[in-house]
């Protein structure tokens, strides 16, 4: 069959097959992501778990820690998009990369009103240099962030989010990814070929590799 000739294909393209490392986000209705920071290497994947109200991960920099990283050329970074889970949700959206440069920090925040200045940021692969601890810091000074949205939620989660395109020591990033609560949802950034699995289903797409190291 066609799909039997994905996986070899992907292997032979060099993406390597890593743990799945979840994060949840907003658990116990608190402004957090869970654990705050995590150590990934390539080929990992890091996969958001959406517990309550109607929270993002969006990818910043260090510099800017509650703004979405732009490039000059206006392509922006990892974006889930919004996520708005019911109060009385038993099952819950997923939001999923797959780590392909891990040589520099990657630097995430909650675009939702205020949250970021609340200390609602993320980062994989942080570094004594530039520590988590600095880097929710310097969010927390920022006021109420650069980004907002409704806090409504729905009796269906849902939620999508995009890469763009983009130049730094990863390459560019151009994918997509969505969210519904229930079933698994992700999107595989990586240099070359990518495999994607949502609910359950591989599909391939040509995109290239995920921002990393950028200030």
């Amino acid at each position: 069959m066609r799909f039997s000739a994905i996986v070899p294909a992907l292997l032979s393209a060099g993406v390597a097959l890593g743990e799945v490392i979840t994060v949840q986000v907003g658990g116990n209705n608190s402004l957090t992501y869970s654990p705050p920071s995590v150590n990934a290497t390539v080929g990992d994947t890091i996969m958001f778990e959406f517990m309550a109200k109607n929270h993002t991960v969006t990818q910043s920099t260090f510099a800017d820690p509650c703004s979405l990283m732009t490039l000059a050329n206006g392509s922006t970074g990892v974006d889930s998009g919004f996520m708005p889970v019911a109060a009385n949700s038993t099952s819950f959206p997923t939001f999923s990369f797959t780590i392909q440069n891990a040589s520099a920090p990657l630097w995430f925040y909650c675009k939702q009103t205020g949250h970021c200045a609340k200390g609602m940021v993320f980062a994989i692969n942080p570094t004594a240099a530039k520590s988590f601890s600095a880097f929710q810091a310097a969010a927390e000074m920022t006021g109420s962030g650069s980004n907002s949205s409704s806090m409504g939620g729905s009796g269906s989660s849902s939620g999508s989010g995009s890469t763009g395109a983009g130049a730094g020591a990863g390459g560019g990033a151009a994918s997509t990814a969505s969210g519904t609560a229930g079933s698994a949802s992700s999107t595989t950034v990586a240099s070359g070929a990518g495999a994607v699995r949502v609910g359950g289903a591989a599909f391939v797409l040509s995109i290239v590799g995920l921002v990393a190291g950028l200030l």
